[in-house]
């Protein structure tokens, strides 16, 4: 598991390598707004941070005092940096098949799968529940609930739940469009996901 230190040394390296980007470009690229001058007004799952460029600060735009959590800072500065002409393509792909993706399964389905039908495999009227507050929607698919995302404009990410009952364990499946692997890396989508789906399950607890 990744220490403290490991994700301060990434976010300076992301932010060494995005420096000499202006922030127009960063903008355009990336799908952000821009927040005045000098800054990017970034929306991430239920929260939206303005993150200033160069530099690469993050606040909070509701609660100022609030820090955002480094994993997020990472995440979000892995994704300014990925390949701008990648696209969503409408192509999905399960997470096996993001190149490179073999060696993170694993800790994929733990981080992700597995607190996914746990958390909700006995509720999917939960999990549509608070999706929203995440910015999923429903769309036209298979199971008890399927909900596509946008945690990144870029990247989109899908994931189905078929609920569970006395003679069948609950099952999930968490889908990317194919380019993703064009814009985050292997770990970085296994802590996406990871991070969306606590976050839900966080939400969900609060509404009881």
């Amino acid at each position: 598991m990744a220490r403290v230190d490991d994700y301060i040394n990434a976010k300076a390296l992301a932010a060494e390598a995005l420096a000499g980007r202006p922030p127009d470009a960063l903008s355009r690229e990336s799908g952000y707004a821009p927040a005045g001058e000098n800054a990017l007004r970034v929306p991430f799952l239920n929260r939206t941070f303005l993150v200033t460029v160069p530099g690469f600060a993050f606040t909070d735009e509701a609660a100022p005092e609030k820090p955002a959590p480094i994993q997020e800072e990472v995440l979000i500065l892995h994704y300014l940096l990925g390949d701008p002409l990648a696209q969503p393509s409408a192509d999905w792909a399960a997470y096996r098949e993001i190149p490179g993706a073999a060696f993170y399964f694993s800790a994929f389905v733990k981080r992700a799968v597995d607190p996914l039908k746990n958390v909700f495999g006995s509720d999917p009227a939960a999990l549509k529940s608070v999706a929203p507050m995440i910015g999923g929607a429903p769309f036209d698919g298979p199971g008890d609930a399927a909900i596509e995302f946008f945690p990144f404009p870029r990247v989109p990410v899908r994931m189905i739940l078929y609920a569970g009952d006395d003679e069948f364990p609950a099952e999930a499946a968490i889908l990317f469009d194919r380019s993703a692997g064009r814009i985050l890396s292997p770990e970085d989508l296994a802590w996406l996901s990871g991070m969306m789906v606590y976050r839900m399950a966080a939400l969900a607890g609060q509404k009881k």
